[in-house]
């Protein structure tokens, strides 16, 4: 089921609706139904496997509380990563490694058989299983107590606003909260209109912005016609692609956050204009927060971190993001997408005292010049990385590249960039849409976020912009037999 169908629209009213109705007691089991109903919407099978990672990791964490002496608690942590880590990698990296191995053994001059099977991957696996073992190793570090009560810890792992593509919550945010969920206030106007203004953006930005852009780029990042662009075309259809993904990232969770809020339920910003970035290591403390913070706490620091020189610092954080590119997919492209970022989080750690000297030799320090120099610069760095995170393998990667410097400009006059499933019309919508985006981002940045401000005015002004805002996503959303309702991109991951 996703936010943007029919379905969702039915479903979600009836959900808060009940919710709202039934006893205080049984919210959690109500939450957990629908939660579990959701998920397995699109397969009855991923229920199993969900419930696989949530009762591996709760019984991990009894267990570690449980045993007194630290080999025994440390044993039980490694089966439980073993048990989710295992799961991912046989439903998510089996094919991926497998080809990889049959790779090698031929550059040896062995020649091995894959095997002949195929497994269907569920949706968010990488969010919910990444979720549920930070809990584990949370109770294993004394970061959080065990939570005994099965079902709570169960909504945890499943809330269904947040399963499939995040933010990847803690269970000192989340869980916590549900574990208080019958002391949340029945009804709280002031909340629940905060949740749809939220959700209402996230669908401005999805329905709007990012399906009007993913015409344009589905059409030229085409595996069969892709060679053909040149120049322009290509150029234009990255950076339309870095506000797709953006947009429609984003606006999933803008519409999650939302979502629980109507509930009563915060859920961590996931974003924070991360186009806005001055540098690799600014946009990825902007980008996909929740993931960021992950690999940072789970991985950077118990490798290390930086707090054992240089080089070694620098090796973690590469290793950091291979794994974040292979979080994200099993492609050879996503495990570069993820070494490029890497590379050049590192060139800009490397270089930051250099830089800095020069640039305030100069005496552009602070010039506002300089900061969009920097914006500009880290903006063109991370377009030419989503090249390979959008190709589907490394040899369309490289040519789009090639092929953007063969220039011609005239594609701009002689009405080619109309041929790529925007006209005129389109066009001067997304243009307005993301006006209205730079507009709400360049407040959010000077930490002025106009979406609570809202909430702050009389209800005949915030009627105006429910209404307002759903008339817009109505009338420019896109709908129709061109509109892939199932694609949220970050649902495969």
């Amino acid at each position: 089921m996703m936010f943007n169908t029919l379905g969702f629209l039915v479903f979600f009213p009836i959900v808060i609706a009940i919710y709202f109705i039934i006893p205080k007691k049984v919210r959690v089991y109500w939450l957990l139904i629908a939660s579990y109903y959701f998920y397995m919407s699109w397969n009855v099978g991923y229920g199993t496997l969900l419930f696989a990672s949530t009762f591996t990791t709760y019984l991990g964490g009894l267990i570690i509380s449980k045993v007194r002496n630290k080999p025994g608690k440390v044993t039980a942590l490694i089966v439980t990563l073993l048990c989710n880590f295992g799961m991912l990698f046989v439903f998510k990296y089996f094919g991926f490694f497998t080809d990889v191995v049959i790779r090698i053994s031929e550059s040896f001059g062995v020649t091995l058989k894959a095997p002949e099977f195929s497994l269907l991957l569920p949706m968010g696996i990488s969010f919910f299983t990444f979720q549920a073992v930070s809990y584990t190793i949370d109770v294993y570090r004394d970061e959080s107590v065990c939570e005994k009560h099965f079902f709570k810890y169960a909504l945890f792992v499943s809330f269904f606003p947040q399963l499939v593509a995040g933010p990847i919550e803690r269970s000192g945010n989340l869980l916590k909260q549900i574990k208080d969920c019958a002391n949340i206030k029945l009804w709280n106007a002031r909340r629940v209109y905060e949740g749809a203004i939220l959700m209402l953006y996230g669908y401005i930005l999805k329905m709007i912005i990012s399906d009007r852009a993913k015409l344009f780029v589905d059409k030229v990042y085409d595996l069969d016609g892709y060679a053909a662009y040149t120049g322009l075309i290509p150029i234009i259809a990255t950076i339309l692609f870095a506000i797709q993904i953006y947009c429609d990232f984003a606006g999933y969770t803008y519409i999650a956050m939302g979502a629980a809020k109507v509930m009563g339920f915060q859920l961590m910003d996931n974003f924070n204009t991360p186009y806005f970035a001055t540098s690799i290591t600014d946009f990825w403390a902007r980008w996909h927060i929740s993931l960021t913070n992950w690999f940072r706490d789970y991985v950077y620091i118990p490798l290390g971190g930086n707090r054992k020189g240089k080089l070694r610092k620098y090796i973690n954080i590469f290793v950091v993001f291979t794994l974040s590119g292979l979080w994200h997919g099993a492609s050879y492209t996503f495990v570069f997408w993820g070494v490029l970022h890497g590379i050049l989080r590192i060139v800009d750690e490397a270089s930051a005292k250099v830089r800095d000297k020069v640039f305030k030799f100069f005496g552009a320090r602070e010039n506002f010049s300089y900061r969009l120099f920097r914006v500009m610069g880290t903006f063109i760095f991370v377009c030419l990385a989503w090249v390979f995170f959008r190709a589907r393998h490394m040899d369309q990667a490289l040519d789009i590249i090639r092929n953007m410097w063969h220039w011609n400009p005239w594609v701009l006059h002689d009405g080619t960039i109309f041929n790529f499933g925007l006209d005129a019309k389109e066009w001067n919508v997304m243009f307005a849409a993301l006006a209205f985006l730079t507009i709400m981002d360049c407040f959010k940045y000077k930490k002025k976020d106009l979406l609570p401000k809202v909430a702050e005015q009389g209800w005949i002004f915030k009627g105006l912009v429910l209404v307002v805002g759903i008339l817009a996503v109505v009338i420019f959303g896109i709908y129709g037999p061109q509109y892939d309702a199932a694609s949220f991109i970050y649902f495969q991951f």
